[in-house]
């Protein structure tokens, strides 16, 4: 992908520059959403390049609002566990809004990026998922390894990978949940120099 992609999900179907592996996932009102989908991502098509930015509106009736970035573009989880994911996680309001996380691979790894939740907090970094709150999501890489997270313009988490995932099954986006429904919107690709 060399050009900006949009996509607005103002129509009725998905279309082809979407691949579904749930049938959770559909559009409703001008926006993505799903629910049990259980790691059964949808995802975009195209590739992304080595170094993008990738910007998005999320919504979720709880918590729990998943998104995969550099992944194969086509798998799912095959158990219980997501241990075998092909991609960058970001999980926000995790595990019943305990955890915010950015994991490779794994979302369940001993070296994920975490932030442990507290209600009620104040600081926006350790708060917990405000019920179908619109919140702004970026992630982006610029040297091909670092994967830096920021919701509403505050950085998150980062992710200095010293093995990127990088090449053929790493070149796709998609979003992804567990249980609790959640809607995407308004999202944006962008290239950046490698």
């Amino acid at each position: 992908m060399r050009e900006p992609f949009r996509d607005e999900f103002e129509r009725t179907e998905l279309g082809a520059a979407w691949r579904a592996t749930s049938s959770a996932w559909n559009l409703s009102e001008g926006r993505l959403c799903g629910q049990n989908a259980r790691n059964h991502p949808v995802w975009l098509a195209r590739r992304l390049p080595v170094n993008a930015r990738i910007e998005f509106q999320a919504s979720s009736e709880t918590s729990d609002i998943k998104a995969e970035f550099w992944g194969d573009g086509r798998s799912a989880a095959t158990g219980q566990s997501y241990s075998d994911a092909t991609s960058y996680l970001t999980i926000f309001g995790g595990w019943q809004n305990r955890f915010h996380v950015l994991a490779r691979i794994d979302e369940h790894a001993p070296d994920r990026r975490e932030i442990k939740l507290v209600p009620g907090e104040a600081d926006f970094t350790r708060s917990t998922v405000v019920p179908w709150r619109v919140y702004q999501f970026q992630v982006e890489r610029r040297d091909g390894r670092t994967v830096r997270w920021r919701v509403d313009g505050v950085e998150l988490l980062t992710y200095n990978d010293a093995q990127p995932l990088l090449g053929p099954g790493h070149e796709h986006f998609g979003f992804n949940d567990w249980q609790a429904r959640v809607c995407f919107d308004n999202l944006q690709v962008t290239p950046l120099q490698d």
